[in-house]
């Protein structure tokens, strides 16, 4: 079954072309990792799946059961962001903003759910830190948390280990990956690190401006910018 599936996609940055002519699919249990240098239109894209951003040619069809507000989104962090003066569980729980509808509190249903993804991630320990005193491998936990409150399908991630030491990275990397293998959440991942996502996804979607690849991760290595690409990383 397809969750997302994008068609002629073309999206604009400030008036200039930032990435075009994009067809590709997202199916459940799926984990896609978008590659490319930066500056190449990932994120742009992220922004368009999220209706984020409206693309100026093109077409993103989601299935009936999945609205842009059910999927869980992990974003780059800015410097304010990771500052921000609150809880651990108040920043897991935000995460279930979307489903109240016109409930005014938080019910014990969004309680659970807050409490159940902080025992996922570990983090369930930390509850009453403030979020703002974490390391930046235990920020990236609670947001992970937070977007799984936001959904029972998709997640999509903005480089999620930027910014963090390679221990850490290498944690975080394999959480997302038990996250997919385990909790059957379809993935959707933006990196710049190839090889990560040769080791983990299983498709690939490489953007240069426009795509230059999209498929699953063998056929990927087989393909001409495939082998290129990780034949410099001895892959």
């Amino acid at each position: 079954m397809s969750l997302i599936t994008c068609k002629n996609l073309s999206f604009e940055y400030d008036g200039i072309p930032a990435v075009k002519n994009i067809n590709f699919s997202v199916s459940d249990g799926d984990y896609l990792c978008v590659v490319g240098e930066n500056g190449t239109g990932k994120s742009t894209l992220i922004k368009g799946l999220l209706r984020l951003k409206k693309p100026f040619q093109g077409e993103i069809i989601l299935d009936n059961q999945l609205s842009a507000d059910a999927i869980g989104y992990l974003p780059q962090q800015t410097i304010i962001q990771k500052d921000f003066p609150a809880s651990v569980y108040e920043v897991v729980l935000s995460g279930c903003l979307n489903s109240l509808g016109l409930k005014p509190f938080f019910t014990r249903k969004e309680k659970n759910i807050a409490k159940n993804n902080m025992e996922k991630l570990g983090i369930k320990q930390i509850k009453n830190t403030c979020y703002r005193d974490l390391s930046g491998g235990q920020q990236q936990r609670v947001l992970l948390a937070r977007a799984l409150c936001a959904t029972k399908k998709i997640i999509v991630l903005d480089e999620p280990v930027s910014g963090l030491d390679p221990i850490v990275t290498q944690e975080l990397y394999e959480l997302i990956h038990h996250i997919n293998l385990v909790h059957k959440i379809t993935i959707v991942m933006v990196s710049h690190d190839i090889k990560a996502a040769i080791k983990y996804a299983s498709h690939i979607l490489h953007l240069h401006n426009k795509q230059l690849f999209f498929g699953t991760t063998k056929d990927y290595l087989q393909s001409d910018i495939g082998q290129k690409f990780a034949g410099e990383l001895n892959v």
